[in-house]
């Protein structure tokens, strides 16, 4: 489990910033912990149980997160440039659905597993959808079967590092 991994600077900067975080935390879970031990009978306190539970939570994953950066490559995304899907790369495809008949155009930005959140259009180099863009070019079209076992046909319309 010591494998580096690809992690974008904002992804590195967003990680180094839970870290201190859940690090700023651990002062206040003791001091609740402290507290909780004055009420009395530790086997019948709720609050000291769940403090101690929050204090576990926070240790383990500062513990993770910490992993985590040590095993990170930073990869500055303006410094990239190319004309095939990689790491980095923001890709606009259009998608065809066969079982709708809809075409629609869609951004992502591919990241690392860490980082990803589809929400924001920002999907895992390890997704099914960018293992099949990988090396691919503009113009390149993919059919990927999605979970539901339907297919989607993508072409790649533009790779851009921004």
């Amino acid at each position: 489990m010591n494998a580096r991994f690809p992690i974008t600077k904002n992804g590195f900067a967003k990680l180094e910033l839970e870290l201190e975080s859940l690090k700023h935390e651990r002062p206040k879970i003791i001091k609740s912990i402290s507290e909780a031990r004055e009420l009395g009978d530790l086997s019948e306190n709720a609050e000291y149980h769940a403090a101690r539970e929050r204090q576990g939570l926070v240790e383990s994953k500062i513990m993770e997160l910490e992993s985590k950066k040590s095993r990170a490559e930073v990869i500055d995304v303006s410094n990239l440039s190319g004309d095939t899907v990689m790491f980095g790369a923001t890709v606009t495809m259009s998608i065809y659905d066969e079982q709708t008949g809809n075409t629609d155009e869609v951004v992502y930005q591919i990241v690392g597993e860490y980082e990803a959140d589809i929400s924001k259009q920002m999907i895992s180099i390890k997704s099914p959808l960018v293992v099949s863009l990988l090396g691919k070019k503009e113009g390149d079209v993919v059919e990927v079967k999605t979970p539901k076992g339907d297919y989607r046909i993508y072409k790649i319309i533009k790779i851009e590092f921004i």
